[in-house]
């Protein structure tokens, strides 16, 4: 494609206002005719060496590690028998938290790529999330809304509730 010295300038001139690749490759379109797809409209660009001033796509969310339970003093194991153990010594551990009680975990039939074990979690709240738990036994949660944290006590629940279904699968 040929395009002369004012078709040149005008795409220029587009990118110095700093439209988007879409927006230009509409303006090509609209203005000078030519039907261009986005690939064809992104190497144009490049072939004129302009550098369209796109704003910077956040980084992918790196996924969130939740911290480990809190041991009771002199707790060495973890485990389902180290939960019963923490369970039956505390008997304020029995009753759930105000803030954790509305915390629900399901397990997915199938993990996500990458993953030993996924599902999904809701807390308290209403904020949804999903969480893993990769090869190395590390677990994290992506949250549904970016830069979600979960209360204190919800995390908690959730890391209970979800020890609780890891066991009936036999996990």
């Amino acid at each position: 494609m040929k395009l002369d010295e004012a078709q040149k300038q005008k795409i220029a001139a587009w990118i110095a206002e700093g439209l988007k690749l879409s927006d230009i490759q509409k303006r090509i379109a609209t203005e000078l005719g030519l039907s261009l797809t986005y690939m064809d409209t992104r190497l144009l660009v490049d072939d004129l060496k302009l550098v369209p001033s796109d704003p910077a796509r956040p980084k992918e969310d790196k996924l969130a590690t939740l911290p480990a339970p809190a041991k009771p003093q002199g707790e060495t194991t973890a485990g389902p028998a180290a939960a019963a153990r923490a369970e039956a010594a505390s008997p304020s551990a029995s009753e759930p938290s105000p803030t954790g009680a509305g915390v629900s975990v399901m397990v997915d039939n199938v993990a996500r790529p990458g993953a030993l074990v996924s599902g999904k979690v809701k807390f308290s709240d209403g904020q949804t999330g999903e969480w893993y738990m990769d090869q190395m036994g590390r677990l994290g949660v992506v949250p549904t809304k970016q830069g979600y944290k979960p209360a204190a006590a919800d995390v908690e629940a959730f890391q209970q509730k979800l020890e609780e279904e890891l066991s009936k699968l036999g996990l």
